[in-house]
């Protein structure tokens, strides 16, 4: 099965004209506000941490943290919450040269409650228009995203206009180079109209080389649910590799060649479960850009969303790689670094 081979890191203060990642995130990106108390509905929550928080920051922080340049693609309010975020992306290893502000607009906020082993509800604050929505064609580096060794979207980039001319206009101009992957990312409550979605993920798997989501995101994209057809379906829409997750039951991978993978999760007492799909995305990236079998890579990428699922936090909790290969090699998870 033909998977890039490694690479070293890229320098992050090197000129734009010349930067050149071995991930290259674009998408969502806003402030978690996580409660300190755990089993307590929100509206009695009386303390938060914050962090760092979206999808594709997250899975640019993952990969960071396994010794990846990573940057990411996206847009913050003009507010001290955007400067934050500027901040965090640094203390990560995250290149943020990318991240510009919208004028008189508000970073996003998020709010999650949390109710182990599997109930963690979600509150967004992205309206009229969360910035990272507002990103458009003519802003965009092609050449950076033409030189990523992996350039990675998703779904709810498709979702709003400009991002979304933005999005497909950015694969376009990736041509499939390197390894191009859609994270289905399926919200809902992003699209003006659900029913519309469809074509939009479409269109974004023509361009994609892999395609990452659960049952729910599959199913949007394909219109099928059973994780082999799932599977099968995207495989049939343009992409070489199909990484189908199934929560408890573990993920099932199939590439094009053949050649296929099914685990089961790694077992943990779960404490958060929201953030370890993007710790699974970004070290998903990490085997594909180290040439590893696919079996090797779904494994590994298993064990860094169990041990972000054990934690509190999604990006202040992604993984180092010691922790993973203690984890798979039978350790227990240890506590996340301040």
């Amino acid at each position: 099965m033909p998977l890039p081979t490694g690479s070293s890191p890229a320098d992050a203060s090197a000129d734009t004209s010349s930067a050149s990642f071995d991930l290259l995130t674009m998408g969502r990106i806003g402030v978690d506000l996580y409660p300190l108390q755990t089993g307590v509905p929100l509206s009695e929550v009386e303390s938060f941490g914050k962090f760092l928080g979206g999808s594709a920051a997250n899975v640019a922080v993952a990969a960071a943290r396994l010794g990846r340049a990573s940057a990411v693609l996206t847009r913050t309010g003009d507010d001290p919450f955007g400067a934050y975020l500027h901040t965090a992306l640094r203390e990560f290893g995250v290149d943020d040269r990318f991240v510009t502000p919208v004028a008189g607009e508000q970073t996003p906020v998020t709010f999650c409650e949390i109710f182990p082993p599997d109930d963690f509800p979600l509150y967004f604050y992205r309206r009229p228009k969360a910035p990272d929505l507002q990103i458009t064609a003519a802003e965009l580096d092609l050449a950076a995203i033409r030189s990523a060794r992996i350039f990675w979207i998703t779904g709810t980039g498709l979702s709003e206009e400009p991002s979304r001319s933005a999005t497909l206009a950015a694969l376009r101009a990736r041509a499939r180079a390197g390894t191009t992957v859609f994270d289905l990312d399926w919200r809902p409550m992003f699209w003006h109209d659900p029913e519309t979605a469809r074509p939009y993920y479409a269109e974004a798997l023509r361009h994609a080389t892999v395609a990452v989501g659960n049952l729910d995101e599959c199913e949007i994209a394909t219109g099928v649910r059973e994780p082999r057809a799932c599977a099968e379906a995207l495989l049939a829409a343009g992409v070489e590799l199909a990484v189908v997750k199934q929560g408890p039951k573990g993920v099932l991978a199939v590439h094009r060649d053949g050649t296929e993978a099914e685990m089961e999760p790694v077992p943990v007492e779960v404490v958060n479960g929201l953030g370890a799909g993007d710790a699974f995305g970004g070290a998903l990236c990490h085997g594909l850009l180290s040439g590893w079998a696919l079996e090797r890579t779904m494994r590994y990428a298993n064990a860094a969303g169990a041990l972000v699922a054990s934690r509190l936090a999604c990006s202040a909790a992604m993984p180092t790689p010691a922790e993973v290969e203690d984890l798979l090699t039978g350790g227990r998870p240890a506590p996340p670094r301040a």
